[in-house]
């Protein structure tokens, strides 16, 4: 794209690596987000979502110039949302300046002027979400996704937000032929997604039997069936992986017919087992050895929000191999960062994530049960709850689950009490005390012993009570 003069307010164009233009509107970035290093760039936000970014000054466009050429090469339900979008922006802001025109005529007659219409500021959020405040645009945030720059601070470990965010739904699927081992709570979720988005994908699990129905209903919507971890590999270019446990990620690489025997120069390995860093460093060098590339990605979710294509995904290792699964990383989740650093770097934080998810959910039980032992209405402690400053989606779904005596596992009890040890583990590998953790995995334990380990992880509830 051609460089452009553009100032603050201007209507543009953007474009994000392979994906598609899309509409908006260059407005002033948020004062604690820096610009930057490098070439000259704006920061936009999109119309239609609810999405924001640096783009490159040669990645953008005059949005009237070139709108009829751009409406023409994207057909898109969700690009003409956003196209609707700017049209109802120019229409409130034309509105805006006849009713200030009015407003000076009347002055200048001598008339008292009427009340100005409201002014529709850079931040006017309902612009860019395609509507008014009562429309919001929830439909559209399964697949809208969030973008975030982050500069690369080199004195530490540092975050940086993936470069590779969709804006829209219109993912432009990579060219790659895509394996995928592991089919349970989370795996599937991600291989519907990565189906739907148009991607090449070639699936395997350790105990098809369990996974028949799945399977079928997979090769139905165009999957293949690799017989064993070693065939996916040799078959696909970037094979992804996500098991249960450090034991399991090992056999799936290191056992018979297992993923090292397919690798081959080139070869992509994606980790997307929560794991504990030592695993992943292994894992990281036996893949490497045999020519291969190994990115650790694991995500932060639910079977529910994998469905969604709503993970959040922390990666780490070769970054190359991170930019290649650009298009996978769109179709199964909403945002996904990268970490600086040694592979391991994203099993650290997803544990500790983990860890604090855990224990907030150990002591939301016990809330709940102190509540009822002293008298007090569980209903009336999670309303009081969800109206102060501990609201969430998570807080209120575990906890009216609870209440209903919904177990049904949205993520294992024994996987967030696995995710708990491995971070004390941790702790202790660096003399750091984890006293809240290690008390909340006591109570995962006894859960687990009162036979709680395949339900969801609310029910930790359940070891309260008994």
């Amino acid at each position: 794209m051609a460089t452009v003069h553009l100032r603050i307010g201007d209507l543009v164009w953007g474009k994000l690596g392979r994906y598609p233009p899309w509409p908006g509107k260059v407005v002033s970035p948020p004062k604690d987000l820096k610009k930057p290093r490098g070439k000259k760039c704006f920061f936009v936000k999109f119309f239609g979502t609810e999405d924001h970014a640096w783009i490159k000054v040669e990645q953008l466009k005059p949005y009237h110039p070139h709108k009829e050429e751009m409406i023409k090469i994207n057909k898109g339900k969700r690009f003409q949302q956003a196209v609707d979008a700017v049209e109802e922006y120019l229409k409130k802001a034309k509105g805006k300046d006849q009713a200030h025109s009015d407003d000076k005529s009347k002055s200048d007659k001598g008339r008292k002027a009427a009340k100005p219409m409201k002014i529709i500021e850079e931040d006017d959020e309902d612009a860019f979400k395609g509507g008014s405040s009562d429309k919001p645009a929830s439909s559209m945030e399964p697949i809208t996704k969030r973008l975030k720059i982050i500069e690369e601070d080199t004195r530490s470990t540092s975050i940086q937000a993936a470069d590779s965010t969709a804006i829209n739904g219109s993912i432009t699927p990579t060219d790659k032929r895509i394996g995928f081992l592991g089919l349970g709570l989370m795996g599937s979720g991600v291989v519907s997604n990565l189906l739907k988005m148009g991607h090449v994908v070639t699936v395997w699990n350790r105990t098809a039997e369990k996974v028949q129905s799945k399977c079928d209903l997979f090769i139905q919507e165009g999957a293949r069936l690799g017989r064993t971890p070693a065939e996916v590999v040799s078959m696909c270019d970037i094979t992804f992986s996500c098991v249960s446990d450090p034991k399991a990620a090992r056999d799936l690489v290191l056992g018979p017919s297992g993923v090292l025997q397919g690798i081959r120069p080139g070869k992509c390995y994606v980790e997307m087992s929560t794991v504990d860093p030592e695993t992943i460093m292994e894992l990281a060098q036996v893949i490497t050895s045999r020519g291969g590339r190994f990115l650790e990605a694991p995500v932060s979710g639910s079977q529910q929000l994998s469905n969604d294509g709503m993970l959040v995904i922390v990666a780490a290792g070769d970054r190359s191999v991170y930019e290649d699964c650009s298009s996978c990383f769109q179709a199964m989740g909403k945002t996904s960062f990268f970490i600086a650093g040694e592979a391991g770097n994203a099993a650290r934080m997803m544990l500790i994530l983990n860890m604090v998810q855990g224990s907030f959910m150990a002591t939301i039980a016990e809330g709940l049960t102190l509540a009822q032992a002293t008298g007090q209405s569980q209903q009336t402690f999670l309303d009081i709850l969800c109206h102060g400053q501990m609201a969430s989606t998570f807080v209120d779904q575990k906890c009216q689950n609870i209440l209903q005596g919904n177990f049904k596992p949205d993520y294992y009890l024994k996987h967030i009490q696995k995710d708990l040890r491995l971070a004390i583990s941790m702790g202790d590998s660096v003399n750091h005390p984890t006293p809240m953790a290690a008390a909340a995995n006591e109570v995962y334990k006894r859960a687990k012993a009162l036979d709680q380990s395949d339900n969801d992880m609310s029910a930790v509830y359940r070891a309260y009570i008994h």
